[in-house]
């Protein structure tokens, strides 16, 4: 039994390999890197934009509305931290922030803060996030 097992073995291994070919070329090669992989890609929207809705405010709805808009905890929270400063409820909202920058909505979102995690490029490109940032950061 065990000939029959070494001699299936060999003559397995014989009929994979290639023996005297060269191996191929990748197919990519001299043009660049490969396309990302599709969980990494966005669709493309109606007239070639990929940016979701192509403003930031649509972008901010969809990305980071679940924990932004009302109800969410981000909101809750920041609510919570505006009110003991003496504000008012709105301004839990970081839609109707004003002392918010492009660069510090861009930074936190990269990083996090407290609890929000950070966002990668993959959650958000960084486009998306220069229109989020944008949207949120001027002054209102």
């Amino acid at each position: 039994m065990k000939h029959v097992l070494t001699v299936a073995a060999v003559v397995l291994l014989a009929a994979c390999s290639k023996q005297g070919e060269a191996p191929a070329a990748p197919a990519q090669a001299g043009k660049g890197p490969p396309p990302p992989p599709p969980y990494q890609m966005r669709p493309e929207a109606p007239g070639g934009n990929r940016l979701a809705g192509g403003d930031g405010k649509t972008l901010f709805e969809v990305n980071c509305g679940y924990c932004h808009l009302t109800g969410g905890m981000g909101t809750n929270l920041l609510t919570k931290q505006r009110m003991a400063a003496g504000e008012p409820p709105e301004k839990g909202l970081l839609a109707n922030r004003t002392d918010l920058t492009a660069d510090y909505v861009k930074q936190v979102v990269r990083l996090g803060k407290n609890a929000m995690p950070p966002q990668t490029k993959v959650d958000l490109t960084d486009a998306e996030l220069e229109a989020v940032a944008a949207y949120l950061g001027k002054a209102k």
